[in-house]
């Protein structure tokens, strides 16, 4: 089981304000601020499982899928990670490949990243 995960990013307040405000649909907040390191712990109930960090040098790109409650989430999250400066790939929609009620949408962070939000609850 996946207790938190982290990843460098190039511009630490960019990657910062994204992150705020494309997660805050899917009730992902800051919890925790580490200042002197640059770095950031995103999550919820007082519990950080999605970390930030300023990192230099950073080659290749990941990809991290949050859970949403429901499919109206998935679909706020693609509007505010737009707004805040994400790159669309992959519009909100089912992707019936991976299995029947898969619904999702991709956004591309600063650096690259694929960010996802994921339902997997029927319509």
């Amino acid at each position: 089981m996946l207790d938190h995960m982290g990843f460098g990013v190039t511009d630490f307040r960019r990657s910062k304000a994204f992150y705020e405000k494309a997660l805050a649909p899917l009730g992902i907040g800051i919890v925790k601020e580490v200042p002197e390191r640059e770095a950031m712990g995103f999550g919820a109930a007082g519990k950080p499982f999605f970390w930030i960090a300023r990192a230099e040098g950073l080659k290749g790109h990941l990809h991290v899928a949050f859970a949403a409650e429901n499919r109206a989430a998935v679909d706020a999250f693609h509007r505010a990670a737009m707004a805040a400066g994400g790159t669309d790939n992959g519009a909100p929609g089912l992707r019936p490949q991976y299995h029947p009620t898969y619904y999702g949408a991709f956004v591309l962070d600063p650096d690259g990243n694929n960010v996802e939000a994921v339902c997997h609850r029927p319509a």
